[in-house]
């Protein structure tokens, strides 16, 4: 049995002091860098190195009383933690309510081999639900986990943490050929693009010292104005896919989703900053394919599991817990989806049932609406002569065409279907989502009409539960086929609301 769970108390890792000052202190060095190619005096570099350990020395102390006073242990019944001093607080969580145990070690807690572990009930309270060690030692947090979640850490192997062989079965593992969907990925872009953009910002003082902003002004003044824009598209274009492929690679590298003990999902991945995602079976109430709308036309997808109890506080710049599978093939997807849910067919891949043709008239006046915005700025430009007339029809018919294509393709992604055992529900263009929710995880409905609606005969019919997004719509469907569709899914659940005609 490990030294950690023998029912007495226990500091966290010493070497967790030196992990947060490391962290704290490892942006002095670029930091000082780009002082001196500024030109900065040796007095004002000698004061600012000087704050930052100043800084770090103060961060250290604080991270050594924590430890201190910072103790936790495994008993039969519970899993106890309690820290501070001026101000103690004792937490603990039953140990037959945990139902997750993820670990997470940025690279300053791999350099030191320290890892961070969240222990969590499956709640939906927030910080209430959940306990964290912050940080203890790589082996002995897998030793925790396995005890934690299975009530056995013999399996766990003090060297290499990994469970016995024959204990898990591998769902999915990363082929490399998957990052290139990642390039289609706008979401990971836009993240380069903005961090960029703050670089640039906070570097601003040094791009104008080194003569960067003069380059770029003499080169704008010496090309046409449509070369200076196409090579600008360009950069854009290169750097925000080259950034998504890099940082998909960050967060993904090392990929795989396994089936430990028969009953419980994890997730492990990461190249810089390594994690480890729990999630028990029984909690999983379906799935969801997610498709955003490049990555669609590319043929790829996402898959997201339905769950109760996922920490809904995500990361910055790291996806949900709820990911199961980046970007990959949609027949990959397709086939984990029907391995994680023991199916013999991925319910989010049968034939759905169409939506009425009032609910394409919805979206056609949604879509023009939506350009109306656009052709009237192209109009009033024209008419003060900023631009050429031509110039401006071109842009009206782009954004009424662009209008119309996206309505009529967000009406060909509706359907919703019904099997022994789901609810199916796809809707979106942008981001096309098919949800595969289990009927037993309905708990109400949500009845949505419009004035419109009600003018065109339609309802919008949500199905609430405790899992996931808690609210999953079957948008535009016709009245009478939505209130079927509620009742046939949870037959006597909406019958004592409804008024006999």
């Amino acid at each position: 049995m490990s030294t950690v769970i023998d029912g007495q108390w226990h500091r966290l890792d010493p070497k967790t002091i030196a992990a947060i000052t490391t962290l704290v202190m490892a942006p002095l060095l670029p930091t000082a860098a780009v002082m001196l190619i500024s030109g900065v005096g040796a007095v004002a570099l000698l004061i600012t190195v000087s704050i930052w350990a100043g800084v770090g020395l103060v961060i250290a102390a604080l991270a050594a009383i924590d430890w201190w006073f910072t103790w936790y242990r495994i008993t039969e019944e519970r899993f106890e933690l309690r820290r501070g001093n001026l101000t103690r607080s004792h937490r603990w969580i039953p140990r037959d309510r945990i139902r997750s145990v993820d670990l997470t070690a940025d690279p300053s807690h791999r350099l030191f081999q320290v890892t961070t572990v969240k222990v969590g009930t499956g709640g939906q309270a927030g910080d209430s639900s959940e306990l964290k060690l912050d940080a203890i030692a790589r082996h002995h947090a897998e030793f925790l986990r396995q005890e934690l979640l299975f009530g056995d850490s013999s399996t766990a192997d003090t060297a290499t943490a990994t469970p016995e062989a024959g204990d898990d079965s591998t769902l999915a593992r990363l082929d490399p050929k998957w990052f290139r969907y990642s390039a289609l990925t706008l979401s990971l872009a836009l993240i380069v693009w903005g961090a960029i953009g703050s670089a640039i910002g906070s570097f601003s003082e040094l791009l104008q010292a080194v003569g960067v902003y003069d380059a770029i002004a003499d080169i704008v003044v010496s090309t046409s104005l449509v070369a200076v824009v196409a090579i600008g598209l360009a950069i854009v274009l290169v750097v925000g896919v080259v950034g998504a492929v890099a940082l998909s690679v960050e967060m993904w590298w090392g990929f795989r989703l396994t089936r430990e003990r028969g009953d419980t999902l994890r997730v492990k991945r990461g190249l810089l900053t390594a994690r480890s995602v729990s999630l028990e079976e029984r909690r999983l109430r379906g799935v969801e394919l997610a498709e955003p709308l490049l990555l669609r036309w590319a043929g790829g997808a996402r898959l997201n599991a339905v769950a109760t109890g996922l920490n809904q506080k995500k990361e910055e710049h790291q996806p949900d817990n709820k990911t199961l599978l980046p970007p990959a093939p949609r027949a990959e997807a397709q086939r984990v989806a029907t391995a994680v849910l023991r199916e013999p067919q991925s319910p989010t891949d049968v034939a759905l049932r169409r939506h009425p043709h009032a609910a394409l008239r919805r979206r056609l006046t949604w879509g023009l609406v939506s350009a109306t915005p656009v052709v009237v700025a192209a109009v009033v430009v024209a008419a003060v002569g900023w631009v050429p007339p031509a110039v401006s029809v071109i842009a009206g018919v782009v954004a009424v065409l662009a209008a119309l294509g996206f309505a009529v393709d967000a009406y060909r992604n509706l359907g919703h279907e019904i099997t022994d055992r789901y609810l199916i529900a796809r809707s979106g263009s942008g981001m096309r989502r098919t949800v595969a929710l289990e009927r037993s995880a309905i708990i109400g409905w949500r009845i949505t009409r419009t004035v419109f609606q009600r003018r065109s005969k339609l309802v919008s019919v949500g199905a609430t539960t405790a899992a996931g997004g808690s609210l999953y719509e079957v948008h535009d469907v016709n009245t009478e086929v939505g209130l079927e569709l509620a009742e046939k899914a949870v037959p006597g659940l909406l019958a004592p609301f409804l008024e006999q005609r």
